[in-house]
């Protein structure tokens, strides 16, 4: 096998080992940590740190340890929040998320770095596009990456679906749940009790030897790969600067109007990980299914990433922001009239798979758009995406436990009328100062799945 791909193929098989457990772990905070709001509180911990790390720490790591030993230390990190699970409580949960968080930058910037060197040097020995074989590695990881969701809740459900504590649901504790609900633990009441110690350890066991392998395979068999020139000179940049130009990078008008639509799209991630689980699905079907519901959103959510990714150039971005604004407005105001029964139970999976077909406009409009916008100041913007739209995960995990989801379910729908408000008033700026770019932008809608938000 040719050595570059043969490493394109361990890094991507390392992350899916990898967020195959951390994906499962994440969708089960808000019901399996939910005393006191521990998982939730964990999970704004996390992606706070994860903004403090984006801004520093990515090329002061890189540059001492290199692109592999960086990758396997941060796995390492990932390690840690699994054990962190095995007796959850602040003193565990909290430090291990920290630890998480700051080892997730690094992560994903060593994962780029390699990808893209090692795509430029065998376009140079091969004498192709280095642009086509880059996009070629992304590509493939994207590929395998993208069903690390499917694999890691898969498991949760079925090893959680064992459970002896499964039973009759009252009529009682229904009341409790959906969007008025009592904000009570919902996890400890007849019919959703919390599954066994021994049910537990087994899923976290499966899911540490998950990280553990992903850790072995990198340190065995991915071979350690020397930056070029320009990524030499670019790792002397002082660390300092990316923090700067982020700062600098507010100045641009349009930046400032996508703030909203970027937040969004953490706000809307929380809310359906972290309150349609908890007090939909846990509280109504029992914390099994929440498995089973994210795999409905994971799996949506991959397919249309690539659909809309192909027909962007076609529609255009706006018919897509506007069908995703209608689908989650839909959404949020069925979780706001719906009152969660079991024996609607396409119901619970129709809200996620709607979810998912929005979540992927989300995702790839907007890092196509910040791609097209700020085409000569992308590393400023990208780091704007990611600041601003973990500061939504941050405050959505942070007030979680505080207010009832029907306020939840408010705040996100405010958020996304004011999202679509100033989204369009970029759309019109950028009308106004080059009549010809919403025709020539059709063409460049296709933007990549940004995986890095998700951790």
């Amino acid at each position: 096998m040719e050595r570059n791909l043969k490493n394109v193929l361990v890094i991507s098989f390392g992350f899916l080992l990898l967020f195959t457990a951390y994906s499962g772990l994440q969708s089960l905070q808000s019901s399996l940590n939910a005393e006191e709001g521990l998982g939730v509180a964990s999970l704004s911990v996390l992606y706070a740190a994860l903004t403090l790390s984006s801004m520093f720490l990515p090329p002061i790591i890189i540059k001492k340890l290199g692109c592999k030993w960086t990758i396997a230390v941060s796995m390492c990190c990932y390690v840690a929040y699994s054990l962190g699970n095995f007796y959850a409580s602040w003193y565990t949960l909290i430090p291990t998320s920290m630890i998480l968080g700051l080892g997730g930058a690094p992560l994903w910037s060593a994962k780029c770095t390699y990808l893209t060197i090692a795509g430029t040097l065998y376009a140079e020995k091969a004498g192709k596009s280095a642009k086509d074989i880059i996009n070629q590695y992304f590509g493939i990881f994207f590929l395998v990456f993208q069903t690390s969701g499917v694999w890691g809740n898969l498991i949760s459900s079925l090893i959680l679906s064992q459970s002896s504590n499964q039973g009759e649901i009252s009529e009682e504790h229904l009341e409790c749940c959906g969007a008025y609900d009592c904000l009570t633990d919902t996890t400890n009441s007849t019919g959703s009790e919390r599954p066994s110690d021994s049910l537990i350890y087994t899923l976290l066991g499966v899911y540490t030897g998950d990280g553990v392998l992903a850790v072995l395979l990198v340190i065995i068999f991915l071979d350690q790969i020397k930056p070029d020139q320009a990524e030499t000179e670019k790792e002397k940049t002082p660390f300092w600067s990316t923090f700067l130009a982020t700062l600098r990078h507010l100045k641009d008008k349009r930046q400032c109007l996508l703030i909203p639509l970027t937040m969004y799209s953490g706000f809307e991630q929380a809310f359906l990980s972290g309150d349609f689980s908890k007090s939909f699905v846990t509280c109504a079907l029992g914390i099994q299914y929440v498995g089973y519901m994210m795999i409905c959103f994971a799996g949506i959510n991959s397919l249309c990433s690539l659909l809309f990714g192909k027909i962007s150039q076609f529609t255009g971005r706006k018919l897509l922001f506007a069908v995703a604004a209608v689908l989650n407005t839909s959404c949020i105001i069925t979780v706001l009239l719906w009152k969660p029964d079991p024996k609607q139970l396409a119901v619970f999976f129709v809200i996620p798979g709607l979810w998912g077909v929005s979540d992927a406009v989300w995702q790839t409009q907007t890092n196509a758009l910040y791609g097209i916008l700020f085409e000569k100041n992308k590393e400023a913007a990208f780091a704007n995406y990611r600041l601003w739209e973990s500061v939504g995960f941050v405050i959505a995990f942070a007030y979680s436990t505080k207010l009832q989801v029907y306020v939840k379910a408010c705040i996100v729908l405010s958020v996304l009328v004011l999202s679509m408000l100033t989204y369009g008033a970029v759309e019109y700026l950028e009308a106004k100062s080059s009549p010809e770019t919403p025709a020539a932008t059709k063409k460049e809608n296709g933007g990549p799945h940004s995986q890095e938000t998700h951790m």
